[in-house]
């Protein structure tokens, strides 16, 4: 007889049976025990049990104990020690001999005690699943572990939130088909049923498989780490918050990392409000309870969707506040957590609290920001999508953010007033941007590095020269900031006196070249590198039809015909201001009327690209085009200097347009008289037949009385020829030319003397005097308003 006892069951794989009579003979013996002993069905049944045992010793009575453990002898004769059970049938008079090595035994005692210890743990969860992820066994019956309750036969969309039910079940269905282990997968568990739960888990899986190695199923186990993990995500966020805000001097940018920070990682809605005066670089004032609080919501952030309505709006005041306990609280630095039901009977239907609370919004968190003893706003953080309320961790994580952020705002307050007294002191010091004349229209633009983050040196300028001349400015300093600002005022300060003198404007620079050596020479040794500038001085004469310049290291300016050629001007560039030791080379050309002169820094060529070349290639097309076009000229500059712009200038830039007219042959009257006190009464004559042609006859006398005065000095301390020349225009220019270099001189003449009152008579009539000297000799010229 044949008893296997064992079948297909992986349980009862490997147990040998024995069927024995009372007499104790074996009457029936199963594949199991023959692979056990080595002994055959055959050479067993019919023979005494005790031939099989290694000590007969332990049959008692003549009956085996009822369980416990024996050795029994191999085929070979070998000693192997068993673990049994018997179980006797009386009614048959036959007995059933259950054995397993007892190493067998052991391994089956210690998987029982596994099971039994995963299965009543308390804080590590298990949970075995079928091949279709069904709970098969789990100590989650009653909710043993965080998590949600399994009960058996449950599947995953049964107990947890879809979107977390569907992220489980792909991993689990992945160790199902690969066999590959899942190890501490962070998963986050939301409940499907009341309660409502949230929980972060650590989950492990490893598929099991029958004794032939087919999957059965998986088993999973897994800790609550919703502790562990919020803490690490608050450290992560701290640090995350510490690199992220405040990288920016913009205000309502640092806000708005505040609020990016927060959403949705913290809070599921977040705003900042900011203190009025932080925009102005101002420190807020020190108020104490409710009313007007001086502040404005800056930024503003929701986890999903737009931002609500029925919310304060970015850029909107904040409403006078009533005078709440947490109101006191947040302007002495503390912060704040509140339910909505605490709101609610704080505010007893206040229509603040529709600003303040947003729907299904449960808890609410506010943290000042506080920093060097003022209060420049507030945070506030609210949890509607979230279950879990506001606690003090979370407390703490956001007033570490905002003490952080605090700084941030702090530091682009006074960055915003630095950089305004920059603004303004640059404002100042720069022309205006418009003017026109009869012989000349000039627009000036200036823009600063960064959109506006960094004032600069750039400077242009526009200096009315006597006898209608008009004299063109264009500099660069070296660096950024107040230092580069206050050196340009001061060299543009030096230009203008400089031009009074009418040098021409190669001398002119270098006369500013040594003023540039001095300051050098008077800075602070960390700043001597960088004192240093480039520029570019042309002066127009409209009577003459050209223009003179001399560049110190600056870019060529650009030349737009009436026809609207436009190339650049052919000028040698000597060394930038500050070098010193080398000259300055005068060019002059040809300026037809209507012709357009673009003076420019090089910060203007970086809003064309990066290559010189094609910088100035471009920048001459778009003034062309706009020349075809008449553009007007103050629209020219603004387009010029921002239209072609795709990223913020790393270096500030200024243009200066002129388009040019000139005085027609018929407003220009000249004569040469020799060194005769007789060509004075003749001056005078024809000067006076001049102006009554012109019809200026209400300054015939003035203007006689002028030339009398002028060519007489000429004739009696400077020799001949002497030169008479009437230009008008805006005013009439009356220029007297001699040989002499002698620097005339005014002078107030005593009662008693007989001259020396010429002078101080053409002073007294006229609009303005001065001299200027040539290749040889002087002119003095004068300048009479008009009436016309």
């Amino acid at each position: 007889m044949d008893v296997s006892g064992t079948g297909n069951c992986p349980v009862l794989a490997g147990v040998a049976t024995a069927l024995i009579d009372d007499r104790g003979i074996v009457i029936g013996w199963s594949r199991a025990a023959e692979q056990l002993l080595g002994r055959a069905a055959a050479h067993v049944l019919g023979r005494s049990i005790v031939r099989l045992l290694a000590e007969p010793g332990v049959i008692a009575g003549g009956e085996l104990p009822r369980d416990g453990e024996a050795e029994l002898l191999s085929d070979s004769g070998q000693a192997i020690a068993v673990r049994y059970r018997t179980e006797k049938y009386q009614s048959l008079g036959l007995s059933l001999l259950l054995a397993v090595a007892v190493e067998q035994a052991a391994e089956t005692e210690w998987d029982t005690a596994l099971s039994r210890a995963l299965l009543s743990q308390s804080r590590i969860g298990f949970i075995l699943r079928d091949k279709n992820l069904a709970v098969v066994r789990s100590n989650q019956v009653r909710g043993a572990v965080a998590g949600p309750t399994v009960p058996v036969g449950s599947r995953l969309s049964d107990v947890m939130h879809p979107d977390d039910a569907a992220g489980v079940e792909a991993a689990l269905r992945g160790v199902l088909e690969t066999g590959v282990p899942l190890a501490a997968h962070e998963q986050r568990v939301r409940s499907a049923r009341a309660p409502d739960g949230d929980w972060s888990l650590a989950v492990s899986a490893v598929r099991t498989e029958d004794t032939r190695g087919r999957p059965t199923g998986v088993a999973v186990l897994f800790t609550d780490a919703t502790k562990h993990l919020r803490a690490d995500r608050r450290r992560e966020l701290s640090h995350r918050a510490s690199a992220g805000i405040g990288g920016t001097l913009d205000i309502n940018r640092t806000a708005q990392e505040i609020v990016d920070t927060l959403v949705p990682d913290v809070a599921d809605v977040a705003w900042v409000n900011l203190a009025d005066a932080t925009y102005t670089g101002d420190e807020p004032p020190k108020t104490f309870g409710g009313g007007d609080l001086h502040l404005r919501r800056a930024a503003a952030r929701i986890a999903t969707g737009p931002w609500p309505a029925a919310l304060l709006q970015p850029g909107e005041p904040i409403p006078h506040f009533p005078d709440l306990p947490l109101v006191r609280e947040l302007q002495e630095g503390r912060t704040i957590v509140v339910g909505r039901a605490a709101l609610e009977r704080a505010l007893v239907d206040h229509p603040w609290l529709r600003l303040v609370a947003p729907r299904n919004g449960h808890s609410m968190i506010v943290a000042p920001l506080f920093a060097r003893g003022l209060v420049l706003g507030v945070v506030t953080a609210w949890r509607t999508d979230q279950a879990e309320p506001f606690d003090e961790e979370d407390a703490g994580l956001l007033a570490e953010i905002a003490a952080h952020s605090a700084l941030g705002v702090d530091n682009a307050r006074r960055y915003t007033r630095e950089h305004r007294a920059a603004v303004a002191l640059q404002e100042r010091l720069l022309p205006q941007a418009f003017t026109s004349t009869r012989v000349m229209e000039t627009a000036g633009a200036y823009l600063p590095a960064a959109g506006g983050a960094e004032i600069g040196g750039d400077w242009f300028d526009t200096i009315e020269l006597p006898s209608l001349r008009t004299a063109l400015v264009v500099g660069d300093v070296t660096g950024h900031g107040l230092h580069a600002t206050a050196t340009m005022g001061r060299l543009r300060t030096a230009v203008q006196t400089l031009a009074d003198l009418e040098l021409p404007p190669d001398e002119l620079l270098a006369h500013l070249d040594d003023l540039v050596s001095r300051l050098a020479d008077e800075a602070e040794l960390s700043h001597r590198d960088v004192v240093g500038a480039t520029c570019l001085v042309a002066v127009h004469d409209p009577v003459e039809g050209h223009c003179t310049m001399a560049s110190a290291g600056h870019p060529p300016p650009l030349l737009a015909l009436p026809s609207a050629d436009v190339s650049p001007v052919s000028v040698r560039p000597g060394p930038p201001l500050g070098v010193g030791g080398l000259p300055f080379e005068p060019t002059t050309v040809a300026v037809p009327p209507g012709s357009v002169l673009a003076l420019y820094t090089d910060g203007l060529l970086q809003r064309y690209g990066t290559d010189i070349d094609s910088s100035t290639r471009d920048l001459s097309e778009r003034l062309a085009l706009h020349c075809r076009s008449a553009t007007d000229l103050p629209s020219l500059a603004q387009d010029l200097i921002s239209g072609a712009a795709q990223h913020p200038l790393s270096d500030d830039a200024a243009l200066l347009l002129a388009r040019t007219s000139a005085v027609q042959p018929e407003d220009v009257a000249d004569w040469e008289f020799p060194a005769d006190p007789r060509a004075v009464s003749s001056a005078r004559e024809m000067a006076g037949a001049k102006l009554a042609e012109w019809g200026l006859d209400d300054i015939i006398f003035v203007t006689e009385l002028i030339v009398s005065e002028l060519v007489t000095n000429a004739v009696r301390y400077a020799g001949g020829p002497v030169g008479l020349r009437l230009i008008r225009g805006e005013v009439l220019c009356c220029e007297v030319t001699d040989p002499s270099n002698t620097q005339p001189r005014m002078r107030r003449a005593r009662t008693s003397d007989e001259g020396g009152r010429g002078l101080f008579l053409v002073a007294q009539l006229s609009r303005r005097w001065g001299s200027r000297y040539g290749q040889s000799g002087k002119t003095i010229w004068v300048e009479q308003d008009l009436s016309v």
